[in-house]
């Protein structure tokens, strides 16, 4: 069976405020350690009041901290708001306490909108479009000791120096995205969750096209994707409810915390939300576990995915537990011996 894993954005809520909720990635990642997920990836976005999750590296520490076999990691680490260097130190660090459990995933966007974008990165060098790759290309070089003679990094060295960085996952939700991870034989990780472009396509795409490197051998293709699971349809329709009004705000620039279901269920949808709703519901897989699977199931097949990356919204922590639960249940992964 394909292996499942979490990516965990640290939903805030209007009865959990950022605070709790990153006490609830900690209490949901022990949960999915002791089921057998196999990865824990935590977000990074910035100045949104529904997501708490705006520094990857200190969640990694914290929860690889509580856990015993479960890989944690980013998904991901924005480079475009980071010098290369300083990500390179923090995951040295980081998998020089959790060896062999760490992942550093690598995202091209910023994470949030353009004036804190700007004030993410106003100190640093200003350049003029995307400078993704550049940044890239530095840290990679910067780990392999591959600078040139006469650049000014040459005598840069990440720190620990003794400690590898832990394996490096190019993230996207584009075609670019997967022939990038391709060309440098790296692993994928399509965002279906939110990606308007195609995930078979850009997942067979990466795997026609991956070229072998030293990192990698062969092509490895993760799905992220969004889900909730409950004992029915209707229980899982009625949870689902926060995550539709949260994508229709979002839809018209109000970003507020996730709201309960009950205010959900009241509030005054016009056509044009109720066909936001829908388009979005063929990104966001709802319903009783056995519908839940089979739409997952099909997914897994279109796409090629080697692995799948469950992230759910709900305003209840209980009930992502649960649906968390049920996914480990129905996939029948066990915990690591």
């Amino acid at each position: 069976m394909t292996p499942l894993s979490v990516l965990d954005l640290s939903p805030v809520t209007t009865a959990t405020p950022g605070s709790a909720a990153l006490h609830n990635s900690l209490d949901l990642a022990r949960l999915a350690d002791r089921l057998g997920y196999t990865r824990y990836w935590l977000a990074e976005h910035h100045n949104l009041a529904s997501i708490a999750s705006s520094a990857p590296e200190i969640m990694i520490g914290q929860i690889a901290a509580v856990t015993t076999h479960i890989r944690v990691g980013s998904g991901g680490v924005m480079l475009v708001n980071h010098a290369p260097l300083m990500v390179a130190e923090r995951f040295k660090v980081l998998e020089a306490l959790f060896p062999g459990r760490i992942d550093l995933g690598l995202g091209r966007a910023p994470g949030t909108d353009p004036v804190t974008s700007y004030a993410l990165r106003r100190r640093q060098d200003p350049r003029e479009g995307d400078d993704f790759l550049e940044r890239f290309q530095e840290l990679v070089l910067l780990e392999r000791g591959g600078l040139p003679e006469g650049h000014p990094f040459r005598s840069v060295h990440a720190v620990p120096a003794d400690v590898a960085l832990p394996p490096i996952w190019l993230l996207g939700s584009s075609g670019y995205s997967a022939e990038l991870a391709a060309a440098v034989g790296m692993g994928f990780a399509f965002a279906h969750h939110f990606a308007e472009y195609d995930a078979a396509s850009a997942m067979l795409s990466y795997r026609e096209h991956f070229k072998p490197s030293r990192e990698l051998t062969q092509p490895y293709a993760i799905l992220a994707t969004a889900a909730i699971a409950a004992d029915n349809d209707a229980e899982a329709e009625r949870i689902a409810a926060s995550a539709d009004l949260n994508f229709v705000r979002r839809a018209k620039g109000e970003y507020l915390p996730l709201a309960s279901p009950a205010e959900a269920a009241a509030y005054p949808y016009t056509p044009i939300d109720r066909e936001r709703i829908a388009r979005h519901r063929e990104r966001l897989i709802v319903g009783g576990i056995d519908s839940v699977k089979s739409r997952l199931l099909a997914l897994i097949e279109a796409t090629r995915a080697d692995e799948l990356m469950i992230t759910t919204m709900a305003y209840d922590h209980a009930a992502r537990r649960h649906s968390y639960e049920l996914l480990a249940g129905a996939f029948a992964i066990a915990p690591a011996a």
